[in-house]
């Protein structure tokens, strides 16, 4: 019997087993063994051995279906026979044999044992997948899977067109197989889930189980249908495990958004500040890359992550605007820290430039109220400086109004309108409303510094140097206001005001005087 199992000729072996099984059932009834209880032991142990020899053999052959180039037909149908005869000749009457009982003439489950050794089979063809290592390749998991689903989809291409039809319908061979490698794919994702992968490497699997597994590139070709479903199968990976994938993915991530960040302050300053590129205009405003290139980063994150889940679309998006509250920020500090250290004549233009960015990145589709918020103050700090730097400027110069020098020296270029004019003609790249705020801002400023500047002054001057300083007066007002209302100011009421003064000084007549105070006071009631 022994010698027919080696050569799987298994009906055979089966025959004899069975006869040897039902002549020592038969002496056991007849009471043969009575008085050697031994010798009854023994045959039942050879019957119990040589069923066992079969089932390996069984084991074998199915476990070895899919090794070879080619199917062997006649050994499963032979195999399915075998299982059908044994099933009818030990029915399943539900009396398992008991601890140290016999097994003679039990069900010996060949067809769970068939059923086993599909499961054994795919978990070895599985594990056989090509896999690098990290060392070795970088993209190890990308070719791997790939890898994967080339392996498995021939094996699922061979099992639809060979192997199913030596089976009856009944065995549901497909279904089988679908659920074995189902569950050995599992198994083998949940191993790849628990080791310290990287970012890319948490998306390459995320990615797999979400879009690939089920799709047209895998279980989904159309050349498996319909014989290959994926409607009943369970999920690929338990609850728990898809979200400590997606929980390490955002927190991978986490260092990924904040590098990317980081690279853009650090371009802007290694690129752009310290080699003082101007910015470009479009549309007439000064252009920085810093929003589009936030927008980039934060669009490309949501787009992948959300082919993954809506779920992980949103926590990445909640992750990229924490990293965004904290780089703006820092962004600002560096900025303002260059800007400090030196008087660069980019400096306006890249003002303008980042309140134009600012503008820009409060668009996405959440609450962004905390994020306006440290915009708005980034805002405020960086016209503070732009103030700050145009006070430097004018000041020295304001100092000089109606100083000997001043009455004296005739500019054809004035210095007052040209240091201005290195702030104030950026404002009109600077989107709306907040440039033309700023310009007015500019525009007031001047004009009450000039006043004040002269107001101060307490000298004594005959009616000629009057006369001189009324036009001077007179003369740089003009230019200073056309040059603010060429370059957008409205701020038409400030026209006159120095203009007052002017003609109150250069007036030696006192009716005259009244009547230049009288208008002065008409166009500025506050006046005191």
């Amino acid at each position: 019997i022994n010698e027919l199992i080696q050569k799987r000729q298994l009906l055979e072996a089966f025959a004899s087993v069975k006869y040897l099984e039902d002549e020592t059932i038969a002496e056991r009834d007849a009471g043969k063994y009575k008085d050697n209880p031994q010798e009854f032991v023994r045959k039942s142990r050879d019957v119990d051995l040589l069923y066992n020899s079969i089932t390996n053999v069984i084991r074998s052959i199915v476990v070895g279906t899919l090794e070879h180039p080619t199917v062997e037909d006649i050994m499963l149908t032979s195999l399915v026979t075998l299982i059908g005869r044994e099933e009818a000749a030990h029915p399943n009457t539900g009396n398992a044999a008991g601890p140290g009982s016999d097994l003679l003439g039990t069900p010996r489950k060949w067809r769970v044992e068939w059923r086993e050794a599909i499961n054994e089979s795919a978990r070895k063809r599985v594990q056989r997948v090509p896999m690098a290592s990290k060392e070795e390749e970088s993209s190890w998991l990308v070719l791997h899977l790939g890898f994967l689903q080339k392996h498995l989809s021939e094996d699922l291409l061979k099992i639809k067109l060979s192997v199913k039809k030596c089976y009856p319908e009944e065995y549901q061979v497909c279904d089988t197989y679908v659920e074995a490698f189902h569950k050995a794919i599992a198994s083998h994702l949940q191993d790849l889930s628990q080791r310290p992968l990287e970012f890319s490497e948490l998306y390459t699997l995320l990615d797999w189980v979400a879009n690939t597994y089920c799709s047209e590139h895998f279980l989904g070709r159309p050349d498996l249908k319909p014989e290959v479903k994926t409607e009943n199968l369970s999920l690929l990976l338990t609850p728990a495990d898809w979200d400590k994938l997606k929980n390490d993915y955002i927190t991978s991530a986490k260092g990924k958004i904040k590098s990317y960040f980081g690279n853009i302050l650090r371009l802007e300053v290694m690129e752009k500040w310290e080699k003082e590129v101007h910015p470009e205009v479009k549309e007439n405003l000064y252009h920085s890359s810093l929003s589009f290139d936030i927008q980039t980063i934060i669009g490309e994150h949501m787009k992948i992550s959300g082919a993954i889940s809506r779920s992980l679309e949103m926590k990445t998006l909640e992750l990229c605007l924490v990293e965004l509250r904290e780089f703006i920020p820092r962004f600002g500090e560096e900025f303002v820290a260059w800007s400090t250290a030196r008087d660069s004549p980019i400096f306006a233009p890249y003002f303008a430039a980042y309140v134009n960015s600012f503008h820009d990145l409060a668009v996405f589709k959440v609450n962004t109220e905390e994020l306006q918020k440290i915009l708005a103050t980034l805002t405020r700090k960086f016209t503070n400086i732009f103030f700050n730097k145009l006070r430097t400027q004018a000041q020295p110069l304001l100092k000089k109004i109606l100083t000997k020098d001043w009455i004296l020296v005739t500019e054809r270029q004035n210095s007052l309108v040209s240091a201005v004019s290195q702030f104030s003609e950026h404002l009109q790249h600077m989107r709306e409303p907040t440039g033309q705020e700023l310009l007015r801002d500019v525009h007031k400023y001047m004009v009450r510094e000039y006043i004040t500047q002269v107001i101060k002054s307490r000298q004594k001057m005959n009616r000629e140097t009057r006369q001189q300083v009324s036009k001077k007066m007179n003369h740089e007002a003009r230019i200073l206001n056309n040059m603010l209302i060429d370059q957008g100011s409205d701020s038409g009421w400030l026209l006159p005001a120095i203009h007052h003064i002017a003609n109150i000084i250069g007036e030696k007549k006192k009716d005259r005087i009244k009547e230049y105070v009288k208008e002065l006071c008409q166009d500025y009631p506050d006046i005191r």
